[in-house]
């Protein structure tokens, strides 16, 4: 794993660029803190940095820059190619110089062109490529989005880095916010694609590349791999064999998967959660070793959020060399202040922490781990899946001003007699409908009950504020998430519209931001086999009923995990990796939480309005609702908004100064 940043000049500078490039890079030392490289080309003035994490040919051949045999193309790259020993030997022979799948990619891209050489890339990647005879920069980003990569321009010239830590390194960054994209954060938590944050900055697509001729000219972006397109297609033929053929497929393509990703040259682990999707994964792992994996999990004291003894659990039943560590509310303290310098971007799931956490606890003895990442996206696992389907069931005949009545009737009732009459209800539910809070499910109830469409629904099912531009001032939320929800329509289940939103939206922008920053942050690489591009595609081809099936979520990835570990071992509510944040709030974190939520302090840019944020904030220190979600939104932004370089204080906007 390494760290990458460059810049194409559209005019000369009297700064060294050099010099700037070495800035860019070391901003990135923690993604690669093994080996550095710079080139610049003044006739041209394309610059690249690179930093390096070594994985895989530790031999100095493994240097970026790199050049092609030919000189053609040079390259920077962040992430792996698994399957370059088999395109190596298709490749044939040639004047290899080491081993490094860098090498094997460029002559892939000189042999086969780049288009090409991307269909056969089993990987993730982020790099840049320069075509030093057509003088063209090309930035591609892998299919699923593992690995980040920021583009834009700064005074004219066009910059991109794997981190906006690097790009700050340029000698005109001036970083002025966007108010719309800040409301686009505001309701999810994250910054979704192609978005970022700063005006002019964007992030690039996953599955896509972008072409660039000039640096102040137009880049011309093609998708090279399509989410949707996968999608459809297999919604449009599905898999109709037996349940048998159907797990034994999903479990050869995950083996393959789990095979490529424990290649490497350093000492290697996985997270493991005792859950379904980690506990395949470092299953499929054992099975391929002839030594005991070493596994990793975070515990907390709070019983309603520990998954640590259902890990111990299945690390011995596996066999595994397994190391835990349980987590205080000191240890998050200890965290939350380096967390926007972490993420650049304000980023507000909370499980960035204990993600923060067991991977520093990995990195004491790997570099490289393993994760389950994307099963839940893949195959129905997360819980607001049937609640927002139960919901639309029960309440998608009704008309709309019916519903709306009783809307007004749920929110009427205060956070305790919710709570009263869901505690009196809890013995008739299934264990998978259990709420942890549900003091702010009454209140989102009522939402779900006002939406008028199911698209509608589960924006809101997605949102911790429901109406952020009445939060951001001035501003207008893009639609993109929105969008997405709509792009299976007619073609898919509401279920499987849901999965698609967040395998394109939260996949990338939160599950896989979190992770690979968490990470990076102590030079850990971790690979995703769950979302390796083949097991993508053999999911959607396979039906809702091998998901979810008698209201039981991931039903054949269970059924492969069934080989390896006992169900009861498995069967347990979805805890998730979060930790106990509305009690944090209330306790430990109160008084940080206090500061950042003071008047003065959201009123200082000009940016939010204060009234509805306090009104939340004292509703729930009284313990009455339970906005604790919605709260570390804010937070988070607060707390990176203090820290993170931006251009001179903004006023507030007339429509702010009025309230």
């Amino acid at each position: 794993m390494c760290g990458i940043a460059g810049f194409w000049r559209s005019r000369r500078r009297p700064d060294d660029p050099l010099a700037t490039l070495n800035r860019m890079g070391q901003s990135l030392a923690h993604r690669g803190p093994d080996d550095s490289g710079a080139f610049f080309d003044p006739e041209s003035g394309i610059g690249l940095s690179f930093r390096r994490l070594s994985i895989i040919d530790l031999s100095r051949e493994g240097h970026q820059p790199m050049f092609s045999a030919s000189g053609r193309y040079a390259i920077i790259f962040n992430g792996e190619v698994y399957n370059y020993e088999e395109l190596r030997a298709e490749l044939g022979a040639r004047s290899w110089r080491g081993h490094s799948d860098t090498e094997v990619m460029l002559e892939a891209i000189e042999h086969w062109g780049l288009e090409a050489a991307l269909g056969r890339f089993v990987g993730m990647f982020a790099f840049a490529l320069w075509d030093c005879r057509e003088r063209r920069l090309f930035l591609v980003r892998d299919r699923l989005g593992i690995k980040p990569i920021y583009y834009g321009w700064v005074d004219g010239d066009f910059v991109f880095a794997s981190e906006l830590k690097a790009i700050w390194q340029h000698p005109d960054f001036q970083g002025e916010i966007d108010r719309d994209v800040l409301a686009e954060y505001i309701r999810h938590g994250y910054v979704p694609s192609p978005h970022c944050i700063y005006r002019g900055l964007r992030k690039l697509r996953p599955g896509t590349m972008v072409e660039l001729h000039s640096p102040a000219g137009d880049p011309v972006e093609r998708v090279f791999w399509s989410a949707q397109e996968v999608a459809m297609k297999g919604l449009q033929s599905p898999f109709q064999g037996p349940d048998s053929e159907a797990v034994e497929q999903l479990q050869a393509r995950l083996m393959d998967a789990v095979r490529l990703r424990m290649i490497a040259d350093v000492p290697l682990g996985a997270f493991l959660s005792g859950g379904i999707d980690s506990s395949a994964v470092v299953a499929l792992m054992q099975a391929q070793s002839s030594r005991p994996i070493k596994t990793y999990t975070i515990g907390f004291r709070e019983q309603r959020y520990n998954e640590a003894a259902h890990a111990k659990k299945v690390a011995a039943r596996l066999g595994t060399d397994h190391t835990e560590l349980y987590v205080t509310p000191h240890d998050a303290l200890a965290v939350i202040p380096s967390l926007s310098s972490l993420y650049d971007e304000p980023f507000a799931d909370s499980s960035q922490i204990p993600t923060f956490l067991v991977s520093r606890l990995a990195r004491g003895s790997v570099t490289v781990a393993l994760s389950g990442d994307g099963g839940d996206e893949l195959f129905g696992g997360y819980a607001r899946y049937e609640r927002a389907g139960l919901v639309w069931k029960t309440m998608g005949w009704m008309p709309r001003r019916l519903r709306g009545i009783a809307a007004r009737g749920i929110a009427s009732l205060s956070g305790s007699a919710f709570d009263r009459g869901v505690r009196l209800a809890r013995p008739l539910l299934p264990k998978r409908l259990h709420l942890r809070n549900p003091k702010d499910t009454g209140r989102r109830v009522a939402d779900y009950l006002a939406k008028g469409t199911k698209e509608d629904l589960y924006l809101r099912v997605i949102s911790g504020w429901d109406a952020p531009e009445d939060l951001v001032p001035d501003s207008r939320e893009p639609q993109n998430v929105l969008n997405s929800i709509s792009a299976l329509s007619g073609a898919g289940d509401f279920y499987e519209c849901m999965m698609f939103t967040d395998l394109v939206n939260y996949l990338p922008d939160d599950v896989l931001t979190k992770v690979d920053r968490a990470s990076m942050a102590v030079s850990l690489e971790v690979r995703v086999p769950v979302i390796d591009h083949r097991v993508v595609e053999f999911a959607w081809q396979l039906p809702l009923h091998y998901k979810i099936r008698n209201g039981v979520s991931k039903w054949a990835l269970r059924q492969v995990l069934d080989k390896y570990v006992p169900a009861g071992l498995i069967e347990r509510p979805k805890m998730g990796f979060g930790i106990p944040l509305g009690e944090w709030l209330r306790g430990p974190l109160r008084e940080w939480a206090e500061e950042l939520l003071s008047p003065a302090a959201l009123e200082q840019h000009g940016l939010l309005r204060a009234g509805p944020i306090r009104q939340s904030w004292q509703e729930h220190v009284a313990g009455d609702k339970s906005w604790e979600f919605a709260l570390w939104t804010v937070l988070a932004f607060q707390d990176w908004y203090s820290k993170a370089p931006r251009s001179a204080v903004i006023s507030a906007p007339q429509a702010l100064r009025a309230k």
